[in-house]
């Protein structure tokens, strides 16, 4: 969701703002382990297509459960889902994932709570400034020069009481964290993107054409700092050319696939592939814009790495755009084939329009609605693909042929308010170890299986550990 500068945004930052309390230096810690939503009492508002089943939903808890504490997005560790919330983190066992619970709730308030997990470790953003990195700490103008924001770390060894161990300051601080696995032994990486800096932001001074790049000594995670905050756009990116399109002035967010040493950035007015065979030394091999894109908010590869979606999300993730009016163009996917030698370093590597997919379930004037956050099935082979679309809910899709894909398979609710536009819907909806699991901003978890003979084969993949921007290349019996 985008950070600040549209109008719409900042009154939503400022109300988000408005509605946290003072919660006091420390952490707070809420081991619930509540009683779930199972599939014999599941929400009765929700459609589904014939091949996939609402199993189960887990509302959200007290003290998440009203205002502007919305749910965001998820990472995945062993037996663990960890949901994202603009006030904290909440952690569910997903061991039986008809039956979830939630193990505890981390009170730490920021915005917007972009997760990645490590081992032990948990990785934070925080993009609405704080008076300090303290958990408690109130929150501050952006023109504030003692003003914090950044990544958090935490240690969630015991899931039912993580602890807060350290945070590091980035540039406009942190909208996204990608973590970079794969490198050095006992060091994690951190692509940081943030994006949107103004003259009157002591922290965020234009240009910001770059991304903050953390490392992370994970048997000392107090030692994590930044490295490097390589400039993308030395050029410049994309200029605002009307009302629609964004200019680019950082990145939204970016998805790496360390097996091809390759990652997509999603950037405002841009998308971009990077060779990172060094991730310390990211570089531009390939950048492309759309007339038909307004904000290039996130991308992943198909398994081959051949192939790359990138998705809009057109007024923000707060606006009704899946109608007719909008039309099929604006606010979708759009699919591009890669070019050249996936091994980019000194090769020439390009990216090709393929088309655009757009659910066609045409959703209300009061229904929040735009191309989200998805992942692949694994299912070897093939490309399948599933996605959040806010409140036009979870799409299954066909991206086998890159020039016609389809829809396949669906869940969604009804409009949270038939008379007035109320924010909520999937956040980020993603395939893992067998299920499907969606982060609805107001409704919490809700677990979905689908059962398609086309898509039986990912019930051999299994990961021990998935963060979604930091893609794995998938194998029979593991991931």
């Amino acid at each position: 969701m985008p950070k600040s500068p549209p109008s719409h945004m900042r009154r939503l930052r400022d109300r988000a703002r408005q509605s946290v309390a003072l919660l006091g230096a420390g952490v707070l810690v809420f081991a619930l382990g509540s009683a779930p939503t199972s599939a014999d009492t599941v929400p009765d508002d929700v459609q589904t297509s014939d091949n996939v089943d609402h199993v189960a939903n887990v509302p959200l808890e007290p003290p998440f459960e009203e205002g502007a504490s919305w749910g965001t997005d998820l990472a995945f560790s062993g037996d663990y889902a960890i949901a994202g919330n603009y006030d904290g983190f909440t952690i569910y066992d997903i061991s039986d994932p008809e039956n979830p619970e939630i193990t505890s709730q981390v009170v730490c308030p920021g915005g917007q709570m972009d997760v990645s997990v490590s081992g032990d470790l948990l990785y934070t953003s925080v993009d609405f400034p704080r008076a300090s990195a303290e958990c408690g700490a109130p929150s501050v103008s952006s023109q504030d020069p003692d003003g914090w924001d950044g990544i958090r770390i935490f240690d969630i060894s015991d899931k039912t009481s993580p602890e807060y161990v350290h945070a590091v300051d980035t540039d406009c601080g942190s909208h996204t964290n990608t973590l970079v696995p794969g490198g050095d032994e006992g060091v994690d990486y951190i692509y940081v993107s943030s994006y949107s800096p103004h003259e009157n932001f002591p922290n965020c001074q234009p240009p910001h054409d770059k991304i903050s790049i953390i490392e992370v000594p994970t048997d000392s995670p107090t030692e994590a700092e930044v490295v490097n905050d390589p400039v993308l756009f030395p050029d410049g990116g994309n200029e605002e050319q009307d009302n629609l399109l964004a200019p680019t002035s950082g990145c939204h967010d970016i998805t790496v696939y360390p097996e091809r040493d390759l990652a997509a950035g999603a950037c405002m007015g841009d998308g971009i592939l990077m060779d990172i065979s060094d991730p310390v030394e990211p570089e531009v091999v390939e950048q492309v814009q759309d007339e038909n894109f307004a904000f290039w908010h996130s991308a992943t590869f198909t398994n081959d790495g051949r192939t790359v979606l990138f998705t809009d999300e057109l007024g923000g993730g707060v606006a009704p755009t899946c109608n007719a009016e909008v039309g099929p163009e604006h606010g979708a996917n759009a699919i591009y084939e890669v070019d050249g030698n996936l091994n980019p370093s000194g090769q020439d590597i390009a990216l090709e329009f393929a088309s655009y997919f757009k659910i066609d379930r045409h959703q209300s004037d009061t229904e929040n609605c735009v191309s989200h956050n998805g992942s692949l099935i694994p299912v070897m082979g093939k490309d399948y693909f599933v996605q959040s679309w806010y409140q036009g809910g979870v799409s299954v899709i066909d991206l086998n042929d890159p020039h016609n894909p389809e829809e396949i398979g669906y869940f969604e609710r009804g409009p949270i308010d038939e008379e007035q536009l109320v924010i909520g819907g999937s956040w980020s909806a993603y395939w893992y170890n067998g299920h499907v699991y969606s982060s609805d901003i107001t409704q919490g978890l809700d677990v979905l299986a689908l059962d398609d003979r086309r898509l039986r084969g990912a019930q051999h993949v299994n990961y021990e550990e998935f963060n979604p921007q930091s893609q794995p290349r998938y194998k029979p019996g593991r991931g």
